[in-house]
């Protein structure tokens, strides 16, 4: 493949935009650059109606990044904007469209866009799909999912469970690709070091639920568990904003009566952060009870901290049992008991261990070394 002469458009999530899926475009598109492609980031000038997102805030307000070239040009509810994206990626006619797809809400924005660009003959709309089938279920999902994915030629999943799904729409070519491990997070700190930024006690050791607070991830399992695992000098690290009702959790932890057996950072954990959360955890719970797949998993590789993840999706295909961490039973029995065996002997050190080497699957080149796949396969078809 002549990789000099391809024109790569990613439509999606990136700066100002804060996250993981901002995360994740920005990185293809550095290891696309690092390939001598030309690519373009065309983002977002509206992501959510304020009425529609339920945390604090959409976006950051650090530089944007110098080395990559984002355009904010997409408004999800704005069809005039659709129009002009698709037509000017039409007129300009990259090789790749590439799209990442987490939510119907997206599908009538992007679906537009797909349709519009493609119609020129020649560009192929790629999309690395998160989900198909929401975690939080309504009405439109489906109609919107059969619009958006029916415009696309060709996906990148990232769990046999979304592959699944995906078949239920459309028979368009997909490959699989693991979720590639965060590195823009920097390496481990000292675990003191880690202690102080937090202003942790050093004397307590940690286990962290992290992420954005949603009912599907199943805090509240957690908690039960916690419960009944509770030890003297262990306490549950609790890192990220609240997208539920946080007096619901804040009631359960006072009926648990577990008020001094938490630590409560409830807000949105910048970049330059994570690195001192994820040293100072002697692992991460995630317990969800529904999934495809997560990017936190991903981030736990990185820093190598073992983890705990409940059966359900994608998780155990990333997670193998006993060797990084657990798999139990999305349940409160199954989460505690999962809680009393990683802290039985030296199975944290020995679960670090491993992740140095479980974590090579896990590269942004194996990703992208998929969608070229993917592209050479759409082209042979024409």
């Amino acid at each position: 493949m002549e990789r000099e002469r391809i024109k790569i458009a990613i439509v999606g999530p990136a700066h100002p935009y804060r996250g993981g899926l901002a995360t994740i475009m920005e990185s293809m598109a550095r290891e696309f650059q690092s390939r001598g492609y030309d690519v373009d980031i065309l983002t977002f000038t509206l992501q959510y109606p304020s009425f529609l997102f339920p945390g604090k805030s959409q976006t950051v307000d650090t530089p944007p990044p110098i080395d990559l070239r984002i355009r904010r040009r997409v408004s999800t509810i704005n069809p005039l904007s659709w129009f002009s994206v698709g037509m000017e990626l039409r007129k300009a006619r990259p090789d790749i469209v590439l799209m990442k797809y987490w939510t119907p809400f997206m599908a009538p924005c992007f679906g537009s866009i797909a349709r519009l660009a493609r119609s020129n003959g020649h560009t192929k709309v790629i999309c690395q799909i998160d989900n198909v089938e929401p975690h939080e279920h309504h009405i439109t999902d489906k109609p919107f999912n059969r619009y958006y994915l029916n415009s696309v030629d060709g996906f990148i999943y990232m769990s046999e469970q979304v592959h699944s799904e995906l078949k239920e729409y459309t028979t368009a070519p997909a490959l699989f690709s693991p979720h590639p491990m965060f590195e823009n997070f920097g390496e481990r700190v000292e675990r003191d070091v880690a202690y102080k930024e937090l202003a942790l006690d050093p004397n307590v050791r940690y286990a962290m639920f992290f992420g954005l607070i949603r009912d599907y991830k199943g805090l509240d399992t957690l908690l039960e568990a916690w419960a009944k695992f509770r030890r003297e000098g262990h306490k549950l690290l609790i890192a990220g904003e609240f997208y539920a009702s946080k007096d619901k959790y804040m009631a359960l932890i006072e009926r648990l009566g577990l008020e001094r057996d938490i630590i409560l950072h409830d807000y949105f954990i910048p970049d330059d952060k994570i690195k001192h959360y994820f040293s100072v955890a002697d692992c991460v719970v995630l317990p969800y009870k529904t999934a495809t797949q997560s990017g936190v998993t991903q981030i736990c590789y990185n820093f190598c901290t073992p983890v705990i993840v409940t059966d359900v999706g994608g998780l155990a295909e990333i997670v193998p049992d006993d060797r990084v961490g657990y798999v139990c039973e999305p349940s409160v029995d199954g989460v505690a008991d999962a809680l009393e065996r990683i802290y039985e002997g030296d199975n944290l050190t020995h679960f670090a261990e491993n992740m140095t080497e479980e974590r090579k699957r896990f590269s942004w080149s194996a990703m992208c070394d998929a969608i070229e796949s993917l592209y050479s396969k759409l082209k042979d078809e024409k």
